[in-house]
């Protein structure tokens, strides 16, 4: 197929298996004379669009760069000093360059095999104890999506968690100066929900009636500071769980809120060296008090052992995730910010607790003297106690100070016409603070003015106890420590920069440096979300392209951007979904059917969004049990608000019944969501806005080069037909109770990655997509022809060909030999790859999906790895070795054990660490053995070892 020469040299970059002699022996093991063909078996013609994707022809790397750097003019950066929960930062450059602009570890997968994460896992434990040690509390999570959707699932998690049958019903209680983002978010989830939410000014008491949560800010959206202990005090009294958004800097200076009482603390790290992003991504925190652990939603990090007895970190309380758990999972996130939580955690790893406190105080003195000048010149600052915010009144002169602010490069909040906020943060300087006093036609005063009296912090709330006083926090003070630490935990993972990842479900694929070289452009990264609209034309022009791109990708109407991860996304569709029905008086559907396969965030997002589950059957060959669908459908026709299913479907397979499904539903009055989870397999060949779908959410860290990150960012757009549009997710900033139910904290989600698949996108084109989608087809079904013989492929669909995965079939070999799935994975690490998603979406088994991006050397190596371990697992059958003294049960094997001088086991040395040839030559160790999980679970250490231990 011929691509626009323009772009050829990139598509042939970003495809792998590129030249003819590859394809055609790709095509001869599937049994196909073109590519063409074998796409028009294995994709039903009922569902394939009939023109090509009308987008504008494909750029080069060069020419995109060019375009982006247009688009970054049209933006202006300003001194960002509006805070309301976003503050600009100095990302360490060694940081920058060798964690956040490094592929070992942006295209890392989630640590879902521990083994080989074990780098990335210590980032996110010192991420943990980082949290634990400023909020006072003894477990944290490894990072939630923004503050305010975190301040959500801490609302939930008290409305599950309260034992307190008095309370239990009770409403949930906001503190007026929360921040206004996380209000709106609050209320949008609780009604959906059906539960209580009601906003008081806190520090004047607790509101009268039942209380099941009490939700406080700390310093309030206005500055404000104050002790807690009593408000806190009087709501346990009352039955009420309490939890404190705080920010981690301020709390450098202020009594934590573990020690003021509190049973839950979230926030975002975002000034911890993440830039601004125009909102995101940006890691939110969760920690809780003891007790509520299992509780918590997110993921969290433990340390156990391996089975030599070596400390290794692993994911803890894995049975909490979606897949497992459904509609009864304690949230529906599956995805974290993984990456931006590593980027802070070594930002406290850079400056130290003595650092941190520096930044707080320099921040908390700039703050002083402004408050200390405006008051000198008459005006009235609104609060004695701040940490980095002063809230200023002004009658009626509030623009006329933002417009002259705004000419001196300076941007200040405005609250109303009678109030200005301005926030100092890291980067404020003596001439900035000028700056802002000029606006107001004041003169500066002496600084210790405003921190030796009225402007201090006040003493009851000041911070007395220590905090980061581990190793990690205070060994690393030179850069050269500092690079070489960041070193050797890379080093220890296993990432998409040494390996196929050929994770099913997941789609692994090339994240080109191109598509990512922007997103650190200061007129990108240091844009605050809420600036003037005269100050983001390149933003938006940005987004509204790509938001036309995909509507033309997918055949929807209308794309929103806002969802900051998949999950989201699905909450997004859902809840349009829902404000439809209720729009036409149909309040009472509310059942949302859902096929048993389905990824588990389906079914949490439907709880989520106000819906009962009701599961549909699959039929042997994978599809839809029908006979159950129409009695499901038949049975609840009156109630029915939507079903939820992924196309291609979970099992890897394009089932030709989708329109007849999606007709069925329609039929009954219900609404189809298609999840979008599989759309690399369908982009130019089938458009689910045209097939039968209403509304679907995209993962743009999966079809559209955003890299996973290790477990995030993530970004769901969710795209809908014109009648679900007046549904789709609104702006938190200035949300008003009856509108659009926003998603996230700002307007576009984590906006700060969407360059990257805008210029996947454009360096692709029309011709570019579609090829890209053949080639993944062609890839899977290589390995799926290739390994049928060894590893049975469990689903097939016409002409017996797969989608853009398959999924391999152990549980025959597992009843002969007591082999497992999870003993290949673990065996494909002596290989040198990250094993294929286990397990999910059927026990026993394993999904590859070798997407686009590999070439047929790596495809082949993979493959020939698989057929490799398949005669290890005949030799088992053959009784050459027993499983448990298999080299299968012992995978994998670090460098330590295969050295060690105690070697008994019945299989050589060479077969334990070098099974294939080229190993000898280019050979990954991992740095523990295999981890016992249980154990981990049982004696839950989730934060740094104890000092003794450190030493010892």
């Amino acid at each position: 197929m011929s691509v626009n020469s323009a772009s050829a040299t990139f598509v042939d970059r970003h495809i792998g298996a590129r030249r003819q002699a590859d394809i055609d022996s790709m095509l001869k093991a599937v049994g196909y004379g073109t590519v063409d063909a074998l796409v028009d078996t294995a994709v039903p013609n009922g569902i394939r669009q009939d023109v090509a994707l009308r987008l504008k022809d494909a750029l080069s790397e060069v020419e995109v760069l060019a375009e982006l750097r247009k688009l970054a003019a049209k933006n202006k950066t300003a001194v960002q000093m509006i805070g309301q929960g976003y503050y600009d930062t100095v990302t360490p450059a060694v940081i920058r360059r060798n964690i956040l602009e490094a592929p070992a570890w942006y295209t890392a997968y989630t640590p879902y095999q521990p083994e080989i994460s074990q780098g990335r896992l210590e980032a996110l434990l010192n991420f943990q104890t980082m949290v634990q040690d400023l909020v006072g509390l003894p477990i944290a999570n490894a990072s939630l999506l923004d503050e305010a959707t975190a301040v959500a699932e801490a609302v939930l998690m008290m409305r599950r968690a309260n034992k307190n049958k008095a309370a239990h019903d009770g409403k949930t209680v906001l503190d007026a100066d929360c921040l206004p983002q996380t209000i709106a978010i609050v209320k949008g989830r609780a009604e959906a929900l059906g539960f209580e939410v009601e906003v008081a000014d806190l520090s004047q008491g607790l509101p009268d009636g039942v209380i099941n949560g009490v939700v406080l800010q700390q310093p309030g959206v206005s500055g404000r500071v104050f002790n807690h202990a009593a408000v806190i005090a009087a709501a346990k009294e009352r039955g009420a769980l309490v939890t404190v958004a705080a920010d981690l800097l301020a709390l450098t200076l202020i009594t934590p809120p573990g020690e003021q009482g509190a049973d839950i603390a979230v926030g975002s790290t975002q000034r911890f060296g993440v830039p601004l992003f125009f909102g995101g991504p940006h890691a939110a925190y969760m920690a809780v008090a003891k007790g509520l652990e299992r509780s918590m939603p997110g993921r969290l990090v433990g340390v156990s052992k391996d089975d030599a007895g070596v400390p290794a970190y692993r994911l803890a309380l894995q049975t909490r995730e979606q897949h497992i758990r459904r509609e009864k999972a304690t949230s529906n996130i599956c995805t974290a910010q993984a990456l931006l939580a590593i980027v802070s955690s070594f930002y406290a790893v850079y400056h130290g607790p003595d650092g941190l406190k520096a930044i707080a105080e320099t921040t908390h003195s700039h703050a002083a003297t402004i408050a200390a000048s405006l008051k000198a010149a008459g005006l009235d600052v609104l609060h004695t106690s701040f940490f980095d915010t002063v809230t200023v009144s002004v009658p009626g002169k509030a623009a006329a100070i933002i417009a002259a602010a705004e000419a001196k490069g300076i941007n200040l909040r405005h609250i109303d016409g009678d109030t200005v906020g301005v926030s100092a943060d890291e980067t404020t300087t003596q001439a900035i603070v000028a700056g802002v006093l000029e606006a107001f036609g004041a003169a500066a005063v002496d600084a210790a003015a405003g921190t030796d009296t009225e402007f201090a912090l006040d003493a009851a709330v000041e911070r007395s106890s220590g905090y980061l006083q581990h190793p990690v926090f205070n060994t690393h003070r030179s850069e050269t420590q500092l690079l070489r630490y960041i070193r050797r935990l890379s080093d220890r993972d296993l990432a998409l920069d040494r390996t196929m990842i050929p994770l099913g479900s997941c789609t692994m694929k090339l994240n080109a440096t191109a598509e990512m070289e922007a997103i650190s452009w200061p007129e990108f990264a240091s844009i605050h979300p809420f600036a003037p609209d005269s100050q983001t034309v390149g933003w938006r022009e940005l987004i509204t392209d790509l938001e036309d791109q995909l509507t033309e990708i997918t055949g929807y109407d209308q794309v929103s951007l806002q969802p900051n991860a998949g999950s989201q996304g699905e909450l997004a569709g859902l809840l349009a979904i829902r404000g439809y029905h209720l729009s036409r008086g149909d309040d009472q559907r509310t059942v949302c059917l859902i096929p048993a396969s389905a990824h588990g965030t389906n079914a949490a997002s439907a709880v989520l969004a106000g819906m009962k589950v009701v599961v549909v059957a699959t039929a042997p060959d994978g599809s839809i049990d029908h006979d159950d669908l129409n009695a499901k459908i038949e049975a609840n026709k009156d109630v029915l608000s939507a079903i939820m299913i992924t196309y291609p479907s979970t099992h890897g397979v394009y089932d030709a019944d989708v329109r007849e499904v999606c007709d069925s539903v329609h039929s009954a009055g219900g609404q189809v969501y298609v999840d979008g989870a599989n759309l690399n397999a369908l982009v130019g060949l089938a458009q689910p806005g045209k097939f039968g779908g209403d509304v679907s959410h995209l993962n743009l860290h999966k079809t559209f080069c955003i890299p996973h990150g290790g477990g995030g960012p993530g970004v769901g757009p969710v795209a809908a037909k014109a009648h679900l549009a007046p549904f789709m997710p609104g702006n938190a900033a200035t949300w008003t109770e009856g509108n659009d139910v926003p998603i996230s904290a700002s307007r576009f989600g984590s906006a700060g990655v969407l360059p990257i698949s805008w210029a996947y996108v454009k360096l692709m084109g029309a011709e570019g997509l579609t090829e890209a989608t053949k080639s993944a087809l062609l890839a899977a079904n290589y390995v799926a022809a290739r390994l049928n013989e060894y590893f049975p492929v469990l689903y097939t669909g016409e002409g017996g060909l797969v989608a853009h995965e398959c999924i391999l079939d152990l549980r025959g070999l597992t009843a002969k030999t007591g082999v497992t799935a999870e003993d290949v994975a673990k065996r494909l690490i002596d290989y040198g790859f990250h094993a294929p998603t286990l397990a999910f979406p059927v026990a026993g088994t394993l999904m590859v999906e070798p997407t686009e991006s590999e070439d047929l050397v790596e495809i082949d190596r993979f493959i020939d790895a698989m057929i490799t371990i398949r005669k290890e697992i005949d030799q088992v059958a053959n009784g050459d070795f027993s499983v448990e003294n298999s080299p299968l049960r012992h995978a994998p094997h670090t460098a330590s054990a295969v050295v060690s001088s105690d070697w008994t086991r019945q299989y050589p040395r060479e077969q334990a660490a070098f099974p294939v040839h080229h190993l000898k030559q280019d050979k990954y160790f991992p740095p523990v053995g295999r981890i016992d999980g249980a154990a981990g679970d049982r004696n839950l250490i989730c934060s740094c070892p104890p000092l003794s231990e450190f030493e010892d």
